[in-house]
Order: structure tokens, then C-alpha cells, then sequence
């Protein structure tokens, strides 16, 4: 059995990017292809609490701020316990993955907006995840004007959202600079892994870039097929 294939989807809070790994999942289902799907943090029962601890701004507000160290050595055990229990199982199996995140988020967020540095995320994944690379991955940054539009946008959704209970927007409250850091580090990121790395930087529409991105899975794929 051939080794299944794995995709991951990165970029600024609000990019647009799982609406699009939603639209491939379906599109790459419908043309027989065994699919998994998964965010990080999540996906898995220990990746949930995780998730619970990292993203919940109330729990911030009663308990104290996060460590950055201790913020990436969580999403490096979210990691480390999906790629054990979800993404090796698959792979192994023939599937195609789409992850809703992976280890250049890490590297974005806070090896960058957290001002760690590329060297100890990338010694961490080393560490944690077997250096497990994806095979593609597909980076939706349009401008950083209109990506940090966007992630205000996605902040007021979300406070007007924990009003009502749910609450997952404790990196949306991170000021402007946090998130050109962010940017600038995804932009360091595609530069050091071009073949790996796609950029999507229009700021199109949800179905131009989704013809996008079905053209550059398509390629890729066909590419695996015949070697």
C-alpha cells in the first residue's frame, strides 16, 4: 500500500483556511479518496483539554497568563499525541491528511509573536514529533493589512460569542504587533521551504481560492501517483 499523503493548512486567525480544508475534504471525498481531518490543538481527547487550557481567555483571566515556554511545550504534547494516535495511523493506511495547523504555526506564533525563535520550535518538533514534515502545505496569506482586518474582525466575533459562554479567543486579544510578527515569520517560513511551502497571498474570493487549491492538490497528487 502506497503512503498516504499529508496536507496542512496555515495562516492568520480569520486567513479563511479551515473554511478551505473543509471545501478539499469534500471535493477530494467525492472523488474516492480516503480523507482524515484534524485541528491542532485537538483532534484528540488529550488534545481537547489542551486545547481548552491554551485557547480559553477566561481561564487566563482566573488562573494567570500563560508562559510562553509553557504555551509551546503544550501544543507540542497536542502535537506529539495526534501524530501517535491520528496522523501515523493514516498515513500508514493510504490517506490523505488535512491538518488544521501544524509546527509552523508553532513557529509563527510563538516562535515569533511570542519572540521564542524558529531554532527552539524547530528542536522541539525534532524532539516531539520525530521531525515529522508535512508533504504540502498550503499558507493563505493575503496582505498584512487585510489579515490583521481580519483577525480584528474574528476578536469582535468572538468576545460577542464568550458573552455567551464559548470562549476560545485568547490569541485574538494579542495586540497588532503580535501578529505582524506572526506574518512575518510565515513569510520567513515559505521563503525557507519554497517546495513545501504554497502561498496563497490574493485576497480573492472563497471559491477563486479554493479553484487554487484544488488545482495545486491535483498537481501534487498526480505528482505522487506516478513515482
Amino acid at each position: 500500500m502506497q503512503r498516504g499523503y499529508f496536507i496542512t493548512f496555515e495562516g492568520l486567525d480569520g486567513s479563511g483556511k479551515t473554511t478551505q480544508l473543509r471545501r478539499l475534504a469534500a471535493t477530494l471525498e467525492a472523488e474516492g479518496h480516503p480523507v482524515v481531518t484534524l485541528r491542532q490543538p485537538g483532534a484528540t481527547v488529550l488534545g481537547d483539554r489542551i486545547r481548552s487550557i491554551l485557547l480559553d481567555s477566561k481561564s487566563e483571566a482566573a488562573h494567570g497568563p500563560i508562559a510562553p515556554a509553557a504555551e509551546m511545550s503544550l501544543m507540542f504534547a497536542d502535537r506529539a499525541q495526534a501524530i501517535a494516535e491520528i496522523i501515523l495511523p493514516a498515513l500508514k493506511d493510504g490517506k490523505i491528511i488535512l491538518c488544521d495547523r501544524y509546527t509552523d504555526s508553532s513557529e509563527a506564533y510563538q516562535g515569533g509573536g511570542r519572540q521564542l525563535g524558529s531554532e527552539r520550535i524547530l528542536e522541539m518538533h525534532r524532539a516531539a514529533c520525530d521531525n515529522l514534515q508535512p508533504d504540502l502545505t498550503i499558507l493563505l496569506l493575503p496582505s498584512l493589512e487585510a489579515s490583521l482586518k481580519r483577525a480584528r474582525r474574528r476578536n469582535h466575533r468572538h468576545s460577542q460569542q464568550a458573552q455567551q459562554g464559548a470562549d476560545e479567543n485568547r490569541f485574538e486579544q494579542e495586540s497588532d504587533d503580535f501578529y505582524r510578527r506572526i506574518y512575518e515569520k510565515y513569510e520567513e517560513i515559505a521563503a525557507r521551504e519554497p517546495h513545501r511551502v504554497v502561498v496563497i497571498r490574493d485576497d480573492a474570493s472563497i471559491d477563486n481560492i479554493e479553484a487554487c487549491i484544488k488545482k495545486i492538490v491535483a498537481t501534487r497528487l498526480s505528482s505522487v501517483a506516478q513515482t
